[in-house]
């Protein structure tokens, strides 16, 4: 009983020690990023308008960039007027640089309810949950709000 022991410790600690090392496979951008927190402060005052502008020119720079496609479409689907297509373009963006970004599943899951396909917000709801095998924020989320959805009779 003792030898496994060490084992069991050493598989408790590993996820903190990833998630302390930051890898935690969800697109996680250092908050030095003077982009990111460019947009968390207008996000912050809820100037989506302003958010998706900056990130509209962080993308020309940087296209490959996971995390900005993923906040770039989370401030068109938040604004006055979201165009819907370029919501699910830059999710999908994100998705392909990095497929197991839980924000952006989390969020295109959110999209998808706005525009009432709860079939494909429980797809990506699956996904977070294989990928969040502890459980995480982002599949935690996406399920109140698909429940809520739900709750409202929109199935």
């Amino acid at each position: 009983m003792s030898g496994i022991r060490p084992w069991i410790i050493a598989l408790l600690a590993f996820p903190a020690a990833a998630l302390a090392a930051g890898g935690n496979g969800g697109g996680d951008t250092a908050p030095s990023d003077p982009v990111i927190a460019a947009v968390q402060e207008a996000t912050g005052r809820q100037d989506f308008t302003k958010a998706a502008g900056i990130l509209q020119e962080a993308l020309a720079k940087s296209p490959a960039n996971a995390d900005y496609h993923n906040l770039y479409a989370y401030a068109v689907r938040k604004g006055p007027n979201p165009d819907m297509d370029l919501v699910f373009k830059h999710y999908n963006e994100a998705l392909r640089l990095e497929p197991k970004h839980r924000g952006a599943h989390e969020y295109i899951g959110e999209a998808y309810l706005m525009v009432g396909n709860v079939a494909k917000a429980k797809e990506h709801l699956a996904r977070l949950d294989r990928l969040c095998f502890f459980g995480c924020p982002e599949y935690t989320d996406l399920k109140k709000a698909v429940a809520a959805y739900e709750a409202k009779g929109k199935r």
